[in-house]
């Protein structure tokens, strides 16, 4: 383990390590100024504080009667609409988003990532609990891990959380997605909560896990969360080579993984409040491999282990001046096992160990009771050790800081900021990337053109950029120094509309279209070069997505004890590349034309019945792609998916029963070319509240 005082005294810069130190301070002055003017209290404040906490609405949340007016793209899934889900992961649940492709190399421990409105993976951060997942070594987040158990609500924006008042992190993405664990609740007088889960099914699955709330005092609580992935990841899938037609078994997915997290919420007198997160996740899993050259069977494995804690403190968001700070730590593992691989030293044998330290403190101050202003200071440092033969050892700084001012009007929002971005590179062995200097501005606004608020309007612009990994830059024999940041800029135009009834038999409408527009250069790719294990990391050309997303939703009563549910999300997407002047006229690979998705549910007494259909049109695999290149392309697929679900009580508990059906008609598909998907499967989910 490293010491950490000491690697700050000699990896930051000087030139940085002032920043860094001057930028921290800066909140501690805010406060100091702001209590002289927090002195006299104004209601008029307070009244408007309550009203602008209304700004973030779900618009899948249509049961509630509330109304989405946030100035950028939401999508959100929570409580009940989660659970009704054919679901086992995030991953499965964000694939009903749209403009969202998902990347599943099939089964249960199958790496699983996101790719949001085309911009790749690495333009999307993932949020737990307010503060970021990172990963410095590939910057990807496998959503496969993060299971459902214990995550009440998944929230998706395009362009960034529109809120001012947060980490400078939540400003430096392309689009944000927010995961929040179950927070704990208690009737009067309840003092403990606890629900135990089991869930087995095909795959030789076995997945018991808990849940357990208790409340310590009144201001005082504690969760922990606990759950066990086991199987055997066995599955048949049919393969075709053009000669023959065949069935075959899907080997080396099994998996063995543990999860278990706990934390404290306290709440204080004047209603600030703070949080403390432990978390650690372990895991041991087959690789299947790409189904290629008569190849079927595979023995490569991973190991994994997560570590974080993370801890918030922030206070009363109704006064004039608040102030949060953020504080987290992480340390992860991963070792890569290839028998079939051999290398000078033996099989490949690749270990990695990560550490992540990040600090942050946001400020926020309300100027009128209509114009707040922010700044947002972070600091990360990220160091990355292998025992890869000529590896550079990396350590990076980063620092960000912003800028944001809202003015928000009776029917007007407009929000702005400017993200600054400074990261230094060093190794302990060959060369850096050296220092990183970008600022990177976005513009949000809303309007309601009528006086019933049920319809709004909504646009913005973001610039924003991403850096190369440590893989892109410092893998051996694959990383490029001279690689240049991916700049991305963003472009939407869309509406809202929301509307509750009474007296009819429809009880609520919801329904948000966007158009937009997203540039991007320098793309980073991955070229193949002296064999399949050597690649070379360039960038190529440009970039260049329009795109259009529509979203249905409406609740409505079929008599007096049937409750009924339905939604169609639908997305068109035009990706092109363009390289040395030349456009290609067929989509980036992985990049359907044609999306979308319909879920239905209906409640009867203490019955639930579920359904849903997910449709992805034709893609490409290669960026060489035309209509006389079929071995690019992949066909279209399609799911269909059931569930029923049963509500008793059981010694006074309530308890839950879910039979789940998925790909009800044995469908052959692969997401990713040679990476066969399992057909029809089953899953039986029991829970049971103490």
């Amino acid at each position: 383990m490293r010491n950490y005082t000491s690697v700050f005294k000699h990896v930051i810069p000087a030139k940085l390590a002032g920043k860094v130190a001057c930028c921290l301070s800066l909140p501690f002055l805010l406060l100091n100024t702001a209590k002289a003017q927090t002195t006299k209290k104004d209601s008029t404040v307070a009244d408007t504080s309550r009203i602008r906490n209304l700004n973030e609405v779900q618009i899948q949340s249509s049961r509630s009667g509330l109304r989405n007016t946030s100035p950028t793209p939401l999508q959100i899934i929570k409580g009940p609409e989660l659970e009704r889900l054919n679901s086992f992961s995030v991953a499965d649940a964000i694939k009903f988003f749209s403009g969202v492709q998902l990347k599943d190399y099939g089964g249960i421990g199958g790496l699983k990532t996101i790719n949001v409105r085309s911009l790749g993976t690495n333009h999307t951060a993932v949020f737990y609990d307010g503060m970021q997942m990172g990963n410095a070594q590939n910057g990807q987040v496998d959503l496969g891990r993060i299971s459902l158990d214990n995550i009440e609500e998944i929230a998706l924006y395009s362009g960034q959380k529109s809120e001012i008042y947060q980490p400078a992190k939540a400003f430096s993405a392309a689009s944000a997605l927010y995961l929040q664990t179950i927070r704990p609740k208690f009737e009067d007088g309840q003092r403990t909560r606890m629900r135990i889960g089991f869930k087995t099914g095909s795959f030789g699955l076995i997945n018991p896990s808990v849940l357990w709330q208790q409340k310590l005092s009144d201001n005082i609580s504690s969760t922990v969360s606990a759950e066990w992935t086991k199987a055997d990841g066995i599955y048949k899938y049919r393969y075709t080579n053009g000669v023959y037609n065949t069935t075959l078994t899907r080997d080396n997915s099994d998996i063995d993984a543990w999860r278990v997290e706990a934390g404290l919420n306290g709440q204080l007198a004047d209603s600030s409040g703070w949080s403390v997160k432990v978390y650690n996740y372990s895991s041991e899993r087959g690789l299947p491999g790409a189904i290629v050259s008569n190849k079927f069977s595979f023995s490569q494995r991973q190991w994994d282990r997560n570590t974080f804690m993370q801890s918030s403190w922030q206070t009363n968001s109704n006064k004039r001046y608040s102030l949060m700070l953020n504080a987290k730590y992480a340390d992860d593992y991963q070792r890569y096992l290839d028998p079939e691989y051999i290398t000078d030293e033996g099989v490949l044998d690749n270990r990695f160990h990560q550490h992540e330290l990040y600090l942050s403190a946001a400020n926020r101050y309300r100027i009128t009771p209509v114009w707040d202003v922010a700044l947002s200071t972070d600091y990360q440092l990220n160091t990355l050790d292998a025992n890869l033969y000529h590896f550079a050892y990396p350590t990076r700084n980063t620092f960000l800081t912003a800028l944001a001012s809202q003015l928000k009007l009776k029917r007007f929002n407009l929000q702005a900021s400017v993200l600054g971005t400074f990261v230094d590179d060093k190794v302990k062995a060959f060369e850096s990337a050296g220092n990183k200097t970008e600022f990177t501005p976005a513009v949000t606004a809303s309007w309601q053109p009528f006086a019933d608020n049920g319809f709004l309007l909504r646009a913005f612009y973001k610039n924003i950029f991403r850096m190369p990994t440590f893989n892109d830059l410092y893998y051996t024999y694959i990383g490029n120094t001279l690689l240049k940041p991916e700049y991305a800029k963003q472009y939407d135009l869309g509406f809202t509309y929301s509307r509750s009834f009474s007296n009819s038999p429809i009880t609520s409408l919801s329904i948000q279209t966007d158009a937009y527009y997203n540039k991007v250069k320098d793309k980073i790719v991955a070229i193949p070069g002296a064999n399949l294990y050597r690649w070379i990391m360039y960038n190529i050309g440009n970039v260049s997505i329009k795109g259009l997303e529509v979203n249905l939703q409406t609740t409505w009563k079929a008599g007096s004890e049937v409750n009924v549910n339905a939604a169609v999300n639908y997305t068109y997407q035009q990706a092109r590349y363009t390289d040395q002047g030349v456009t290609f006229a067929y989509n980036i690979p992985y990049i359907p034309l044609h999306s979308g998705s319909f879920t239905a549910g209906a409640e009867y007494k203490k019955f639930e019945l579920n359904y849903s259909y997910l449709y992805t049109g034709m893609r490409y695999t290669q960026l060489s792609n035309n209509q006389d290149h079929i071995y690019n392309q992949l066909e279209p697929w399609y799911t269909h998916d059931a569930s029923v679900g049963y509500n008793t009580i059981i010694y006074k508990r309530k308890t839950k029963l879910v039979l789940e059906i998925n790909n009800l008609l044995n469908q052959d598909r692969e997401i990713i070319a040679n990476f066969p998907m399992p057909r029809r499967f089953y899953r039986l989910k029991i829970s049971y509240n103490i």
